[in-house]
């Protein structure tokens, strides 16, 4: 056994559990599969050209020294991102742990209750930071959130609005320069027309919808905006505020001057800057508007007895029931770093935040009469973090950065410098010491902090905040450690058991590729720090980007979209701006197969395309005539078809290469959406079946984390001819030669996390991932072999096989009452996380093994899912007090005096000898899904709810 080899470690079959395998699916050999899989004309004839492969061993070792070549500096550089302190607590029981970052979007809310009360908790204190009413369990980024509520503006204009078109969204010059990059994106495809300008000289015209304002501005400066507000209101003109939540514990919040959305980012609320992200952004608004939010909401509900259950509120809002009416393609939250976030305000508390908020601002006093004496004057009138001061920048700079100190150089002679969380004592000094060599004046030392605000008395906040007991409770580390493993333990994870869901792919996260995340020299870089001081990520994200060219086969790839859904977005956008680029504005009609992705369609809507809708034939496959038939009726008018290869079906349809080609021949391009590329790899790419662009989730093929619901990471890989078009960034040079502007805020997106699929690829190479695609096909067929006796298997290939995942029918069994749903709850009961459920086909179950899951593990979940049928057999429809009906079934349950049902107690808990040796217990007996919606509470309730 060659003990250094890491695809023995990700690989779940051992190479003896083989020849079972390939009987129980009834082929020869691991190469007749494949062959019997995929299509013989898209298959690669040769391997890909990839590095030598690294052990664990030298990963770690050459990711230590690559870390090096960063420069980490002290950075004073804000525009949004800020250093801040990481709780060691924090870090180790939820950063690095993987009953935290292995868990799934919260779906299966019985399992999910703990990671669901962190996330209220999250809701909860941006609620109560920014005087909100309603918030959502967090976005992709604080520029993506701005463009999403001016989305929901949008969406929300008065009925005398959209009839007279009104469509001017007036954007305050102060505004983060890649939030405004990100809006001009997103602005122009549905048609909003930005104006920017000095909100002190806007004229509240009724040409304009909406507006967004920076609190405090970009470069520091703090503005009452309550006037503003109170003038446009009365205008129907409606605000969105893009506020520092840290600020927000001195300054009066938007809500209380009378905002309509609030966004920004959690980032200094204990995440590290990660050159960019992960982060999570987070987003309020007023009651009114919560069907037209954007992202997820969490909700408190109850179960089948009553008590106090979580779950996922107002789910009819996604975008796959919306589709094409879609105002957003949200489907990831930021989840594992919104639970960090809201976990440091639970860790600190209300008095700690205050602390940390009046030691920020104190330093930004300090500092500011300091430059003052200097000579070095101050120009923010009121400021909380940042200041702006003027001095001859190249001076400065060279001095700064000798002492390895970065501020931001506005111009030649103004310089803004944000402080932060960690700022210290001696770090004031050496930024006195730094101007104090540049004007040519003796530097001096201060000891003392100046307390005064340096804003109005009337911004000074009065309104309290986080009085919820959660929030005062656990204040020392012994007790915030049992809080957190508390929660964790209603969670199930991967570490746990196998995560079988189709289309999401819950492969092995490995500890090698993991472990770099904590590295300082990776995680505390700020994303527009000078290009020399970066080479290390500039390296690794370079490379990366080669490896992906490499596996997809195309010419060019970005990192910058930080979800599948942004990745989606992006490619569209790359297409639009390649026929626009021809003349070919009227080139918006998409194609898109009935099959598709839900944000598929909500993707198309926001890049302003028309959707066509294309059928499918009764095997799930596309129908080709039906794609000839519109491509050649809207010829003229065709930008692309979007489609996902293997199918949603998770079938490799052979005419792949037919429909691309009658899609090039009718002017348009191809879109392929990576949600599958697991089954890719190696053996066929993209480029290969006639795709011009492809999205691919790092989150799912490249290892990444699920997080709970997020990080997620949607790479763009494009052909020549789209690689011009790729997107820029205002202060980092990325990009093609004729860049879109922004898809998300941070040049290179969530950088940090790339540093996982770097190292898995690398880890890997060639052999070792074309074997883990390989792997996942065999782990697929296996299960599908040992389940199609059980199960109806609703589609396959022209050859019987599936493809990483297989959809079972179980629709017929609501003839003996039982829903799909049943299914899913009962395998609770047996230790398992459902498979997705009623996607892309209702009343149906889609399994995906992926590759890191071993033959053990492949047969308990078979074991579990064939029990379940013959249980599904012993019921009737008139009788639904049932094991599966009841299911799931809770320890309070088991160990309750009374036991009424018409089954035992052991049937219940321990339907398989399996289960007792390691049962995991749901927490809430099945959630009443309607009762939360119908009693919407998204946040913890207050206080006096506990009091006598």
């Amino acid at each position: 056994m060659k003990t250094d080899s890491f695809a023995l470690r990700h690989l779940g079959p051992r190479e003896n559990d083989l020849p079972k395998m390939l009987e129980t699916i009834g082929v020869a050999s691991l190469d007749q599969l494949i062959q019997e899989t995929i299509p013989a004309d898209i298959r690669l004839k040769n391997p890909l050209d990839l590095e030598h492969i690294m052990t664990e061993y030298e990963y770690a070792n050459h990711i230590r020294l690559l870390g090096r070549t960063n420069k980490v500096y002290k950075s004073y550089i804000g525009l949004g991102y800020h250093p801040t302190i990481v709780p060691p607590a924090i870090q180790r029981n939820i950063f690095e742990n993987p009953g935290w970052y292995t868990a799934y979007t919260p779906y299966q809310a019985e399992i999910a209750q703990g990671r669901l009360e962190a996330i209220l908790n999250f809701q909860t204190m941006v609620i109560e930071l920014t005087g909100m009413e309603i918030a959502n369990a967090s976005l992709l980024d604080e520029s993506t959130a701005a463009a999403e509520a001016m989305a929901l503006l949008f969406d929300v204009r008065s009925r005398d609005q959209k009839k007279n078109n009104v469509c001017k969204f007036f954007v305050s010059e102060e505004i983060l320069p890649q939030t405004l990059s990100v809006l001009e994106t997103r602005s122009a495809p549905i048609g909003v027309e930005l104006v920017i300008g000095n909100h002190q000289e806007f004229d509240f015209s009724e040409e304009f919808f909406g507006a967004i304002l920076q609190y405090p501005g970009k470069y520091g400066q703090v503005h009452d905006y309550a006037g503003f507000i109170q003038k446009a209101n009365a205008k129907e003109i409606k605000v969105a505020v893009a506020a520092d939540i840290l600020s927000l514990v001195k300054l009066t919040p938007p809500g209380e001057m009378g905002a309509d959305v609030v966004v920004g980012t959690t980032q200094r609320f204990g995440i590290p800057m990660g050159y960019g992200g992960p982060h999570a952004a987070y987003f309020a608004t007023k009651e009114e508007y919560k069907r037209s939010m954007p992202g997820r909401i969490i909700g408190v509900s109850q179960d089948a007895n009553g008590n106090r259950a979580l779950r996922m509120a107002l789910q009819t809002r996604e975008q796959h029931i919306k589709r094409e009416k879609a105002t957003s393609n949200i489907c990831t939250a930021q989840v594992l770093l919104s639970v960090m976030a809201g976990m440091f305000a639970v860790y600190h508390g209300p008095k700690g935040l205050k602390y940390i908020a009046n030691k920020v601002h104190s330093s930004a006093v300090t500092l500011a009469e300091a430059l003052n004496k200097l000579g070095v004057y101050q120009t923010n009138t009121a400021f909380f973090d940042t200041i702006v001061v003027k001095a001859d920048a190249q001076k400065v700079r060279a001095i700064a950065e000798k002492q390895e100190i970065n501020f931001y150089y506005i111009d030649n002679e103004t310089i803004s410098i944000s402080l932060n969380e960690t700022i210290l004592s001696p770090d004031i000094n050496q930024i006195i010491a730094v101007f104090a060599e540049a004007v040519g004046k003796e530097a001096f030392e201060v000891s003392q902090y100046n307390s005064d605000s340096n804003y109005p008395e009337n911004l000074n906040r009065t309104s309290e905040f986080l009085t919820h007991e959660v929030f005062n409770k656990y204040h020392s580390e012994t007790s915030l450690m049992r809080y957190i493993k508390k929660l964790e333990r209603k969670d199930l994870s991967l570490n746990h058991s196998m995560i079988a869901l189709g289309s999401c792919t819950m492969k092995l996260n490995a500890a090698a590729e993991m472990l770099p995340l904590s590295m300082p020299y990776w995680n505390t870089i700020h994303p527009f720090a000078p290009l020399d001081q970066v080479q290390g990520y500039i390296k690794m994200l370079k490379k990366l980007e080669h490896q992906l060219n490499v596996i997809t086969g195309f010419a060019g790839t970005t990192l910058q979209p930080n979800s599948g859904a942004q990745g989606e977005y992006a490619g569209l956008m790359t297409i639009r701006a390649y026929h626009q680029s021809r003349g070919d504005d009227q080139r918006n009609i998409c194609l898109i197969p009935a099959s598709a992705h839900g944000t598929n369609p909500a993707s198309a809507a926001m890049a302003g395309m028309k959707i066509i809708v294309t059928k499918t034939m009764e095997n799930g496959n596309i129908d080709v005539e039906d794609v000839r038939e519109k491509a050649l009726k809207y010829k003229d008018q065709l930008s692309c078809l979007m489609v996902t290869y293997p199918s949603t079906h998770g079938v490799f349809e052979s005419a792949i290469r037919e429909i691309t080609q009658i899609i090039h021949d009718n002017g348009g391009l191809v879109y392929m959406d990576g949600a599958n590329m697991n089954a890719q790899v190696g053996l066929t790419n993209p480029a290969t079946i006639g795709a011009d662009v492809c999205h691919l989730n790092l989150h799912k093929t490249f290892a990444i984390p699920h997080g709970g619901g997020g990080p997620g990471v949607g790479p763009i890989c494009v052909n020549e001819k789209l690689v011009p078009f790729l997107p820029s960034n205002p202060l980092i040079p990325v990009g093609g030669e004729k860049a879109i502007t922004a898809i998300s805020g941070a040049p290179y997106g969530s950088a940090l996390v790339c540093l996982i699929s770097y190292g898995y690829i690398c880890m890997l190479g060639s052999e070792g991932i074309t074997n883990a695609t390989k792997y996942a096909i065999l782990n697929a067929n296996y299960m599908k072999a040992r389940l199609e006796e059980h199960y109806p298997i609703l589609y396959s290939g022209e050859k019987g096989r599936a493809a990483h995942e297989m959809i079972l029918d179980c629709r017929a069994f609501k003839a003996k009452g039982i829903e799909v749903t049943d299914i899913a709850k009962r395998l609770m009961d047996y230790g398992y996380h459902a498979p997705t459920v009623s996607f892309p086909v209702a009343g149906t179950l889609m399994v995906e093994p992926t590759e890191s899951e071993d033959v053990a593990e492949l047969d308990r979940f078979c074991d579990a899912m064939i029990a379940i049928r013959k249980e599904i057999e012993a019921t009737t429809a008139e009788e639904p007090n049932n094991v599966l009906k009841n299911a799931p079934h809770t320890l309070a349950m088991l160990t309750a005096d009374t036991w009424l049902l018409p089954y035992t107690r052991e049937t219940a808990a321990y339907p398989l000898e399996y289960v007792a040796e390691n049962k995991f217990w749901p927490s809430v007996r099945r959630v009443d899904e309607t009762y939360g919606d119908r009693n919407l509470i998204c946040s913890c309730a207050p206080i006096e709810a506990y009091m006598d």
